[in-house]
């Protein structure tokens, strides 16, 4: 019986992890995607459950007008005097300029705050602003009772240095203040773009985690300790603790941003970031997902995989029976609240957005600003979680002219999305047509050619192999599907796939949107929601088959 990593798939990055008695937590980034932070719960690290997403009020987080890939970063989820406390970031701008082609300043707006709760499921506070220095902040409680945040500093200033070190500052647990001024405790390695600090105490040394090469392919895990929490730290005299650089065959790249967590029998665990490329085009339309392993100390004091190689197991041998079945959901909306699978971006207002009482037994999506918007977007949408995928739903809509649209949507951010859509020509009939917003050259936008399609209610169609991509429809209650003709490439909608210097640290949703450029707000009504994939079996044996056949 085997962990089959990532335990978290699709996009789950960051992932931050903390025990309490026989439970296991882990809490990863979100971005633009509301609410905000992702909690998931398992007693055998094997198995786990979404539990919790606890920024979901308005007082917590609003991230409308944020840039995308911004939003919540690295969450940092923790267990100290009888309560959870999470610390994270809301990146309000990424931004850069240059000076004759030359770096200049890079001005970011990173704000860290600090909410809490007694239950990890329960209201969770008002958020307590932290500071504004720089991005993935983290607790850690001291064996003296004294805690301490940790945050990489970021430096706008025009040079070489943009990760300027880890800093530490003594927080006050009871009122989020921070006591005293800051130290930077460590300022890196070679390796550079230090980031994603975890501070833990063992036998007498302070050993500093962090998250170093950037979130690409020579992403890796780094490990230094001193005696004292303020340093001077000596760094891991293996390298890189685990890391998939310079390791292209291996399943899960991108290894990085690492947290440990310690089992009640004295086992060591790392959970890290990971990445899947698809075989052929090596791009991660996954995004960054969510792995574990067993570690081990070594007698002299250091922390290694279990080889002592630093790689990444995309298998881990266990006692437990972990779940690998594919996903095969059939979401019908007869609730009043949203179904788990689902998010939507930005706004803490969903009321104007989406209604499930407005007509019971349908998911209503009110017409808003256009997909490519910061603000507004009547977007609803779950995680691509494979490579091989359908998903489906039956839409009713009656658009009046071009400007309103509704229909089946592959979303990766505002600059890269495939929307398969009702609206109206300018004789108000209606049409079915794709909406292709790509990020080749300086940008694409494609519109297929309109087919006329009759009244009524009409089901919509994806299917995802790999780097190919389709659609189909029919009116509902017909048997058999039309496929327009049009192929399109799924590899775009990835990390890899970009626009010059914009961030991309998400993943591919698919889902329904509804947009009304007219500002009149006109409704599709959404009867159902299908996502059904591959056998992961299957799948991963052949990526993997797939992916030796690239490589040669």
């Amino acid at each position: 019986m085997t962990i089959r990593n990532p335990i978290l798939r699709g996009f789950n990055p960051d992932p931050s992890i903390v025990r309490v008695g026989d439970d296991y937590y882990v809490a990863t980034s979100t971005f633009e995607w509301f609410p905000g932070v992702q909690i998931h719960h398992s007693r055998d690290l094997a198995n786990w459950r979404l539990v919790a997403r606890p920024l979901r009020r308005p007082s917590q987080l609003d991230m409308r007008g944020n840039p995308d890939s911004c939003g919540v970063w690295a969450p940092d989820l923790s267990y100290a005097d009888g309560r959870f406390h999470l610390i994270f970031t809301d990146v309000k701008r990424y931004g850069r300029t240059t000076v004759d082609g030359a770096r200049g300043a890079s001005l970011r707006d990173f704000h860290n705050y600090w909410v809490w709760c007694d239950r990890v499921d329960g209201d969770w506070s008002d958020p307590v602003h932290l500071n504004s220095s720089g991005f993935d902040p983290a607790l850690f409680h001291d064996d003296d009772g004294r805690s301490w945040l940790l945050n990489m500093l970021w430096d706008h200033r025009p040079g070489p240095r943009r990760f300027a070190g880890i800093v530490a500052q003594e927080m006050d647990l009871r009122s989020g203040r921070l006591l005293g001024e800051r130290r930077v405790i460590f300022e890196g390695t070679s390796l550079g773009f230090t980031e994603g600090p975890h501070l833990y105490k063992r036998e007498g040394w302070y050993h500093l985690l962090v998250a170093e090469g950037g979130t690409e392919r020579n992403h890796a895990v780094v490990m230094a300790r001193s005696r004292s929490l303020f340093g001077p730290y000596e760094v891991h005299p293996d390298g890189p603790v685990l890391t998939a650089r310079g390791r292209p065959e291996a399943p899960l790249q991108r290894a990085g941003h690492g947290d440990l967590v310690e089992t009640p029998l004295g086992e060591t665990w790392m959970t890290y970031l990971c990445g899947r490329p698809l075989p052929a085009s090596d791009r991660c339309v996954l995004g960054r997902e969510s792995a574990i392993q067993p570690m081990r100390w070594g007698a002299d004091g250091w922390l290694r995989t279990l080889d002592s190689t630093g790689a990444p197991m995309a298998e881990v041998p266990v006692e437990v029976q972990a779940d690998v079945a594919p996903v095969q959901e059939e979401t019908e909306f007869t609730g009043s609240t949203l179904p788990e699978p689902f998010q939507w971006l930005r706004t803490p207002y969903p009321e104007q957005l989406f209604s499930l009482d407005a007509r019971p037994g349908y998911l209503r999506l009110y017409g808003r600003e256009t997909i490519g918007s910061h603000f507004t977007q009547s977007l609803v949408a779950r995680r691509q979680q494979a490579f091989r995928y359908h998903a489906q739903t039956c839409v009713e809509f009656e658009p009046r002219h071009f400007q309103q649209a509704a229909g089946l949507i592959c979303y990766y951010n505002s600059t890269k999305f495939y929307f398969l859509h009702l609206t109206a020509d300018d004789c108000g009939e209606r049409q079915i047509q794709v909406l292709a917003v790509t990020p080749q050259g300086e940008g694409s936008s494609l519109l297929t050619p309109p087919v006329p399609i009759g009244a009524g209610a009409v089901e919509l169609r994806v299917e995802v192999d790999h780097e190919a991509l389709r659609f189909g429809y029919r009116l509902a209650g017909a048997l058999e599907w039309c496929w327009l003709p049009e192929r399109f490439d799924a590899s775009l909608l990835s990390d890899e796939a970009t626009l010059p210097g914009l961030p991309n640290f998400t993943g591919t949703f698919v889902g329904m949107a509804c947009q009304d450029m007219a500002g009149t707000g006109l409704p599709a009504d959404f009867r159902y929601f299908h996502y059904v994939e591959q056998p992961a079996a299957d799948a991963l044996r052949e990526a993997a088959s797939e992916r030796a056949e690239v490589l040669g």
